[in-house]
């Protein structure tokens, strides 16, 4: 039977990439990467080039259409899903790859899940999160003795406000068009100086500093907030 292999490739530097994912590589017949449309790069790709031969590989682009629209971001997942689907039925092994790791807000997910309900065989290759890789780089630490993590999404100023009050430490992704607002809050609760912006993580334009308010931070960004 074919299998489906769900590869965390790590935060964006080749070297994060583990023995385990370059195993999973080489025994796929086919490695698909998730786009946000169809011709766009992969960053994903970009990485697993520096550490692994993909020339001798199938490349197969997935389509996650990042849109507001749940239909529409629900579609893209299903064709997705049966693509991936189709090539097992072939016959053919298939590793889908993921920046950081799977199992943290991760489209590999969704695949996952569908081919999991097809019946197929399923591994998962755990990868680097950003936001540990951020706090290494860094040289603090997310968590000691009983001390509590939260790692959330962007979201409502309300809600951040209950997890920056309950948490020790709030790990915030996916929040380059929000730091502004995060700054404000932090500031209500003088933590500002106590959050460090990580950007593009292993990349060569990566940023890791303290928050700062009216500075422009791109996709790959996260927040982290150690009281």
């Amino acid at each position: 039977m074919a299998k489906f292999y769900s590869v965390g490739v790590g935060a964006g530097d080749g070297s994060y990439i583990t023995l385990g994912a370059l195993r999973a590589l080489e025994q796929a017949d086919i490695i698909a990467v998730p786009v946000k449309k169809y011709g766009e790069k992969s960053t994903a790709l970009e990485i697993i080039r520096k550490e692994f031969d993909t020339d001798k590989k199938e490349i197969s682009e997935l389509e996650f259409r990042m849109s507001g629209d749940t239909k529409i971001r629900e579609e893209s997942r299903r064709n997705s899903s049966e693509k991936i689907i189709s090539a097992l039925k072939d016959g053919k092994d298939v590793a889908m790859v993921t920046l950081g790791d799977v199992s943290v807000y991760s489209t590999c997910t969704y695949v996952h899940n569908a081919v999991k309900n097809a019946g197929f065989e399923l591994e998962i290759i755990p990868g680097i999160t950003s936001f540990c890789a951020a706090a290494d780089k860094a040289q603090i630490s997310l968590c000691e003795g009983n001390e509590s993590v939260a790692i959330i999404p962007s979201l409502k100023s309300n809600l951040l406000e209950k997890y920056i009050a309950d948490f020790d430490t709030v790990v915030i992704m996916k929040s380059g068009n929000d730091t502004d607002v995060i700054y404000d809050i932090l500031k209500k609760y003088r933590l500002e100086n106590n959050a460090i912006v990580s950007s593009c993580i292993g990349m060569e334009n990566e940023i890791i500093e303290k928050i700062q308010k009216g500075k422009s931070y791109g996709y790959f960004t996260t927040v982290i907030v150690r009281k």
